[in-house]
C-alpha cells in the first residue's frame, strides 16, 4: 500500500499538452502517481505525491511542475519531527 499524504495540498501539476509520453515521470516516482494512458501521463492520485521533485526534474517535455519541498511531504515531516499534527510551517492555516 502506497503512503498517502495530506488531501488536496499537493502542488503537482502536469500540462497534458506539454506531455510526450516518454514514461520518465513514471520511472522516477517514488509513489507511483503517474502512470501513461493514450501515450500521455496521467496522475493517479496527486494525493499520493510527496513533492520530493523527481518527476519535474526529470521530464524532458518540462509537462510537471511542484513546488518541491512545501506542501504534504514538509507537512507530514515536520509534524512527525515535532510530534505535533502536520505543519508546513507556512503560518497560514488553509494551506495545510
Amino acid at each position: 500500500m502506497t503512503q498517502k499524504y495530506l488531501a488536496s495540498v499537493s502542488t503537482l501539476k502536469l500540462d497534458a499538452a506539454k506531455c510526450t509520453g516518454c514514461g520518465m515521470c513514471v520511472n522516477v516516482c517514488p509513489h507511483a502517481v503517474f502512470i501513461i494512458k493514450d501515450r500521455k501521463a496521467r496522475i493517479t492520485d496527486p494525493d499520493l505525491c510527496m513533492e520530493c521533485g523527481a518527476c519535474s526534474g526529470n521530464c524532458p517535455a518540462e509537462a510537471i511542475s511542484l513546488k518541491k519541498g512545501v506542501g504534504c511531504a514538509t507537512a507530514v515531516i515536520q509534524g512527525f519531527l515535532r510530534g505535533t499534527e502536520p505543519d508546513c510551517g507556512c503560518g497560514d492555516s488553509d494551506c495545510c
